[in-house]
């Protein structure tokens, strides 16, 4: 990890300069993870659909008028579900590294993260049945 020391010579640094350091700590590693973001969404199919699904319903959220609590758990399923993808993509990765590919251990493994993202997107789905299935019947006059 990168250390930006802010002022002074070593040994005579303020809190200042240790909270800065921090500071700078922090900023890298959102770098980091912004990263990763930028390559799970340019390298994994899967991911660009739950991203541009995410945003869609994240949209039609503030379009429906959602409460705060609806837009909360909108939010909320579509991070867990864009989580889920970015974990199984750094499990995937990791097995590929370690030349794991074939082996039943590291199928399994695979097979169970995929199994968590799949049960992710089941379980936003019927979240979003919940949320948007009343304004969907208002829309549609069959509401009330």
């Amino acid at each position: 990890m990168t250390s930006r020391h802010f002022s002074g010579p070593p040994g005579k640094r303020t809190p200042l300069d240790e909270l800065l350091d921090q500071l700078w700590s922090i900023l890298v590693s959102c770098g980091y993870a912004l990263r990763g973001f930028y390559f799970t969404l340019r390298s994994q199919r899967n991911f660009r659909i739950h991203t541009l699904v995410g945003a869609g319903v994240l949209v039609l959220g503030v379009a429906f008028r959602f409460s705060r609590v609806e837009m909360v758990l909108l939010i909320l399923t579509v991070s867990i579900v864009m989580m889920g993808e970015l974990l199984n993509t750094a499990l995937e990765l990791t097995l590929n590294l370690l030349e794991a590919r074939n082996h039943p251990v590291a199928k399994a493994a695979k097979d169970a993260a995929a199994g968590g993202v799949l049960l992710a997107v089941v379980g936003s789905v019927v979240i979003g049945l919940f949320l948007f299935g009343s304004h969907l019947l208002r829309l549609l006059g069959c509401g009330r």
